[in-house]
């Protein structure tokens, strides 16, 4: 069985990779250079992909700096830092990048149908604190009713289907399904800040960080 991976380099896309190997399939990693602030993601994303010996990985490059809007491509809008957990959970965070997941699952659907892959694979999780409007069931269901009306294999009922496996699992229960498969934790990548360190402090490194700390384990990453 063909799948198209969407590989962000991060502790979820990560897991899906190693979880599609799992499954059986041959992976083709997809990885997005939108001139995101946090462009240090796509090394972890090239290291992890050759780790996981996979079919093939690709690099898609567009300019989402354009348009802005999301802290992650406008330096104007200042990245979260120091924030709990309850002020992650109270609202769309700033870091949301409008319309991100449909653009990269658009991609990875032009992808898939061209190779005659069978599946799309997405690391969206609906438990995460940042509560990203692109990360929730109802949204992955959305999307496959349009993978199925918008393509040939859709239309001769053969779709092309979204699997999303850890859409409803905690950050901790990712982590231990990532052990179980083997993840390369070292060589993944979560923070936002945009250096070659991590900082430890925006939403995405407190996440990470909380998790493996509940897990009473220790993130193999190094910190600022």
């Amino acid at each position: 069985m063909k799948a198209v991976i969407l590989l962000s380099g991060g502790l979820d896309s990560s897991t899906i990779l190693y979880q599609a190997k799992a499954d059986g399939c041959e992976c083709h990693a997809i990885s997005f250079d939108y001139q995101q602030r946090h462009r240090r993601e796509l090394q972890s994303a090239l290291t992890v992909a050759k780790k996981a010996a996979i079919a093939k990985h690709q690099v898609v490059n567009f300019d989402l700096r354009q348009w802005g809007g999301s802290a992650l491509t406008d330096d104007a809008i200042d990245l979260p830092q120091e924030r709990s957990l309850d002020e992650m959970s109270q609202n769309i965070p700033v870091t949301y990048v409008p319309a991100r997941n449909t653009i990269f699952l658009s991609f990875a659907l032009g992808y898939a149908e061209a190779i005659a892959a069978e599946r799309v694979y997405i690391g969206v999780n609906a438990l995460d604190y940042s509560g990203y409007p692109d990360c929730r069931p109802d949204y992955i269901q959305a999307m496959q009713e349009v993978f199925r009306l918008g393509t040939k294999q859709g239309r001769e009922g053969q779709p092309i289907n979204i699997v999303a496996p850890l859409i409803n699992l905690k950050k901790t229960e990712i982590i231990q399904l990532g052990n179980q498969l083997g993840v390369p934790w070292e060589l993944t990548w979560s923070c936002y800040a945009g250096n070659d360190v991590a900082c430890g402090v925006c939403d995405s490194c407190r996440l990470r960080l909380a998790a493996f700390a509940e897990l009473g384990l220790v993130d193999p990453l190094v910190y600022a």
